[in-house]
């Protein structure tokens, strides 16, 4: 897992950000795909400490 969905989902989030909303849209896709990466990169670490 690593630091691997953080970049994916910041840049799909801008792709997907910039063809519904144009510039503006892709500051807020990036921003949005950035704390969904955060997040999940959170839980995934979470679930494997709780597995110990």
């Amino acid at each position: 897992m690593g630091c691997l969905p953080l970049p994916i989902l910041f840049v799909l989030g801008a792709l997907i950000g910039r063809f519904i909303g144009g510039d503006n849209g892709m500051l807020w896709g990036s921003g949005i795909g950035l704390l969904l990466g955060v997040v999940s990169a959170g839980v995934f670490i979470w679930l494997i400490r709780r597995g110990k």
